[in-house]
């Protein structure tokens, strides 16, 4: 089986690049399932209904979230309603919404996507991810529950995303890192079998300070106050993510490849199409 997993989609740049590349990309690499990030879709902070129904129709099976999954307040009415749609794990117990979900894929298997926010220099107020993955592992082994399943590890220590990695290898089919929107160069299989990326990168204007119009963030670093809010930045964006194709038998990864289509960053893909 063929899994295409995209980085952070931010802004409208990001959404444009998802919507005109991924239906495409679904037919000419026979993909079998698609997760994407989505939680800086809308002005790069949280998303909509209506921006989560635009990346489903366009060949998404799953979009996970991160630290901005409720930025845009319907996100709370509306995560209840849609199963495909996937907040950190480790909320504390009465979040509004799911930590993982397991859907049919268009060849009858089944996904399993799991997504998990780190502590380290983030939240350290949430739950341990490590203990909630050993439980949803433990109750959902991978041929056993689910075909494929990915774990999106949202983190800011790279050290805390490699350890999540290491934590479900041989276990999972992928674990890729989002959150900071640089694509890393260490995608590889781990040993026990599962693929694995420190950051996969973003889907928006690498143009930018990861993502965001570069004005207001430098104008911070450098005075060390705001002068106005952060904006994503609207030039072309470059889709990025990781292409794993997966053993039908036994549901790890046997090969892996980084993705990058459009915008500033050079090419890459897999030799699929």
């Amino acid at each position: 089986m063929r899994l295409l997993i995209l980085g952070d989609v931010v802004g409208r740049s990001g959404r444009v690049a998802v919507t005109n590349l991924l239906p495409g990309l679904v037919a000419a690499w026979k993909l079998d399932a698609v997760v994407v990030n989505g939680e800086n879709a809308a002005g790069g902070f949280g998303i909509t209904e209506a921006i989560f129904d635009e990346l489903i129709a366009a060949g998404t099976d799953v979009v996970t979230l991160g630290n901005h999954a409720f930025d845009q307040r319907e996100a709370l009415v509306f995560i209840d309603r849609v199963d495909r749609l996937v907040r950190p794990l480790n909320y504390p117990s009465g979040t509004p919404g799911r930590g993982a979900s397991l859907v049919s894929l268009r060849n009858g298997a089944r996904l399993l996507a799991i997504n998990v926010m780190g502590r380290v220099h983030m939240h350290p107020q949430l739950d341990d991810p490590f203990a909630a993955l050993e439980r949803e592992l433990t109750a959902a082994p991978l041929k056993e529950v689910a075909d494929i399943i990915v774990v999106d590890a949202h983190c800011e220590a790279t050290s805390e995303k490699q350890g999540i990695g290491r934590f479900c290898d041989g276990r999972v089919s992928a674990v890729i890192g989002t959150h900071t929107h640089v694509p890393t160069a260490d995608h590889r299989i781990l040993p026990g079998g599962t693929a694995f990326c420190t950051d996969i990168g973003m889907c928006g204007d690498y143009d930018s300070i990861i993502g965001m119009k570069a004005a207001e963030p430098l104008h911070r670093f450098v005075h060390a106050l705001p002068s106005g809010r952060f904006e994503p930045a609207d030039g072309e964006a470059t889709l990025s993510g990781l292409a794993v194709e997966i053993d039908d038998r036994t549901g790890l990864a046997r090969a892996c490849h980084g993705v990058r289509m459009g915008g500033l960053l050079q090419p890459a893909a897999p030799p699929w199409g």
